[in-house]
């Protein structure tokens, strides 16, 4: 897929430069052809030299070399790829980008060019939430920047959290995506996927047995179709989707606030097991046994996202499809759930015990929509979120 494809690879400063040199080698591999740029402070991580030697071409560092603006200028260099990747992609670099600044050979080059921008984020968590950074990064994606991570972890400097730049491989893929001609291509899709966790004190909590398995194959094929894919999941078992901009949340009331933020969308898939309800009162140290006492726990009802979300009158997503995981009158309670959320599909599925679907690797779904239910025959995961994405695909053209 990346064969002759011209990728300008901006390094920006920071430890998590030295994975750009086995992100260059990965794209090499693939038959693609990187032109590096690599910022001051980029260098104090790595060498031009290590650089140029696994591109196998000259690095491009400073805006006013009258050689390099000879031979290929600014304008040119940003212009003359087919994708330009910014990894690792610093706070302050994305700060200019979303404020127009110019004033080094990234920044120009990216303020330059049209062609489109790819950007893999890596700093401390506490620079990635801080409020200017969440700014910039909404900004950004309002201006069709794609983002691939960051991913949570240990961190160099010691803390835990998200800000880590994403995996070479990751990266890769997300590249891959980005280049797709897809039917997607250009169009924005929300999923959330896997079950919520709802506290009963620090060590306790209510959930269910979903894996977030089905939620992960459908947003990496809506990225195989081209689609700029965001993943808010809770704590599932499953893999998370290459190529997706990943939001990890726990709590039902987490997930809505997740879902609130990178809304507008072009569709909003909803295939996550939200619990229903949330003890109203989580302790704030863990309940002790007593022989003989019985902790008594007093439940709210959770916020419905599906229904908030295909009710909203301004910024509803053109398609919103939901989920109904049922064990009794599947279609006809998958039906009225429809109905009663406002939503325009419904993937409904039979979760009893003994059909083995949910934590499965099969399913079995219908499709309920305004023109009545269609029944899949029992396939993989993969290959029901393959055909759901064709459906969705199709609804979009």
């Amino acid at each position: 897929m990346l064969t002759d494809k011209r990728i300008l690879l901006i390094i920006a400063g920071g430890i998590a430069a030295f994975k750009s040199l086995d992100l260059i080698r990965r794209l090499r591999e693939r038959g693609a052809w990187v032109t590096p740029v690599l910022t001051a402070a980029g260098a104090e991580f790595v060498t031009p030299l290590s650089v140029s030697a696994l591109a196998g071409e000259k690095v491009y560092t400073d805006l006013f070399d009258l050689t390099d603006e000879a031979d290929m200028g600014h304008i040119q260099l940003s212009r003359s790829a087919d994708l330009v990747v910014v990894a690792p992609a610093t706070a302050d670099l994305m700060a200019k980008m979303a404020n127009g600044h110019a004033n080094d050979l990234a920044s120009t080059l990216l303020m330059a060019t049209d062609t489109p921008v790819l950007v893999a984020p890596a700093m401390n968590v506490r620079m990635w939430e801080h409020p200017a950074c969440r700014r910039n990064v909404s900004t950004l994606r309002g201006d069709g920047v794609m983002f691939v991570g960051p991913n949570e972890g240990d961190m160099a400097c010691g803390e835990y959290g998200p800000g880590r730049m994403s995996e070479p491989l990751e990266i890769v893929a997300a590249i891959e995506t980005a280049l797709a001609e897809g039917p997607l291509t250009g169009r924005r899709i929300l999923v959330t996927s896997g079950p919520t966790h709802e506290p009963i004190d620090p060590v306790r909590y209510i959930a269910n047995r979903s894996s977030g398995a089905q939620g992960t194959a459908i947003a990496r094929a809506l990225t195989t179709l081209g689609a700029d894919v965001v993943f808010v999941t809770g704590p599932a078992d499953a893999d998370r989707p290459e190529g997706a901009h990943v939001v990890e949340v726990e709590t039902a009331a987490e997930m809505l606030d997740a879902v609130h933020s990178v809304l507008p969308v072009d569709a909003a898939i909803f295939a996550a097991a939200v619990a229903d309800w949330r003890v109203a009162s989580a302790s704030g140290s863990k309940i002790k046994k007593q022989a003989g006492a019985i902790p008594s726990l007093d439940f709210a009802e959770n916020p419905d996202i599906l229904a908030t979300v295909s009710q909203m009158q301004t910024g509803r997503p053109p398609l919103v499809v939901g989920f109904a995981a049922e064990t009794d009158d599947v279609i006809a309670n998958a039906t009225a759930k429809r109905l009663r959320k406002q939503c325009d599909w419904i993937v409904a599925n039979d979760v009893s015990p003994e059909t083995g679907i949910m934590g499965g690797t099969e399913n079995a779904v219908t499709l309920i929509s305004d023109d009545g239910a269609e029944h899949w025959p029992r396939m993989g995961k993969d290959d029901v979120a393959h055909q759901l994405a064709e459906r969705i695909a199709a609804a979009l053209a």
